[in-house]
C-alpha cells in the first residue's frame, strides 16, 4: 500500500515537472519568435511603402513625359502653322507679280511701249542680294516712275554658264524678284506693273569663257516702258485744251 502511495506521488511529481517544462519551452519559443515576427511585419510594411512610392513616382514620371510630349507637339503645330502662314504670304506676294517667258506674250500692243529708262545690276557668284551700289543704280530708274504714265517695268534675270540649267533658272528668277521687291518697296510701284522673266544662262551678254564675261552675265536688266498711244489719247489737242480751260459764257439774267 505504501509503495503504491509512493508510486502515485512520483507520477504526480513527474507530471508536474513535465507540465512546468512544457510551459517553460513554449514561453521560451514565444519569447524568441516574437521579435522575428515583428521584424518581418516591419519589413513587409516597408516593402509595401516602397512599392507605393515607386508606383507614385512612375505615375508622375509618365504624366510628366506625356505633358512634355504634348507641349512639344503643340509647339511643333504652332511652328508649322506659322511657317505655312509665312509661306502663303510670300506666295501671295510673289503671285502678285506678272511672270512670263516673253513680255510679248502677256502685254497687249507691246509695239506701243517705248523704253524710257534702262539699267542693269550684277551679282556675285550664286548670290541674289543687292549691294549699296546696286540700289543706287536702280534708284536712277525708280526716280522716273513718279512722272511716268501708262508704264510697265520689265525685269529680266540672268546667270553665267556655271551650274545646271535648272539651278540657273531658279537663281535668275530669285535675282529678278530681289530687284522687284526693292523697287516696289522703295518707290511704291504696284506689283501689277512688273513683268518678271528669269532666263538663266540662255541669253548671254558677254562670253562665258572669261571671268569678266561671266560677271556681266550674272545680271538683272530693268527697263521702264511707257505706252505712247495711251499717252497721246489722254493728252488733249491744243485747241481742245484751250476750250477746256476757257469757261463758257454765262447766260444774261432777265
Amino acid at each position: 500500500m505504501v509503495s503504491l502511495r509512493y508510486a502515485a506521488v512520483a507520477l504526480a511529481g513527474a507530471a508536474l515537472v513535465l507540465s512546468q517544462t512544457g510551459c517553460s519551452t513554449k514561453n521560451y519559443v514565444r519569447s524568441q519568435t516574437a521579435p522575428l515576427a515583428q521584424k518581418t511585419n516591419e519589413l513587409d510594411d516597408a516593402t509595401a511603402a516602397n512599392n507605393r512610392a515607386v508606383h507614385d513616382l512612375d505615375t508622375r514620371t509618365t504624366a510628366g513625359i506625356q505633358g512634355a510630349k504634348d507641349a512639344a507637339s503643340t509647339a511643333d503645330q504652332h511652328a508649322t502653322a506659322a511657317g505655312q502662314s509665312a509661306s502663303q504670304a510670300q506666295d501671295a506676294a510673289q503671285n502678285a507679280y506678272n511672270r512670263a517667258d516673253t513680255l510679248a506674250g502677256v502685254v497687249a500692243n507691246l509695239d506701243s511701249y517705248k523704253p524710257i529708262s534702262d539699267v542693269s545690276v550684277t551679282f556675285a557668284v550664286g548670290k541674289a542680294n543687292l549691294t549699296k551700289k546696286d540700289k543706287e543704280t536702280l534708284a536712277t530708274l525708280g526716280d522716273q516712275v513718279a512722272n511716268a504714265k501708262s508704264y510697265i517695268v520689265q525685269v529680266t534675270g540672268g546667270t553665267d554658264s556655271t551650274g545646271s540649267a535648272e539651278l540657273n533658272y531658279n537663281l535668275s528668277q530669285r535675282r529678278a524678284e530681289t530687284v522687284v521687291q526693292f523697287l516696289a518697296a522703295t518707290y511704291n510701284i504696284p506689283p501689277r506693273k512688273f513683268y518678271l522673266i528669269g532666263i538663266g544662262k540662255d541669253k548671254e551678254v558677254a562670253s562665258n569663257k572669261t571671268r569678266a564675261g561671266r560677271a556681266k552675265n550674272r545680271r538683272v536688266e530693268v527697263q521702264l516702258l511707257t505706252n505712247m498711244d495711251q499717252q497721246q489719247a489722254q493728252t488733249p489737242a491744243p485747241g481742245q485744251e484751250a476750250m477746256q480751260q476757257t469757261p463758257a459764257p454765262m447766260p444774261p439774267q432777265q
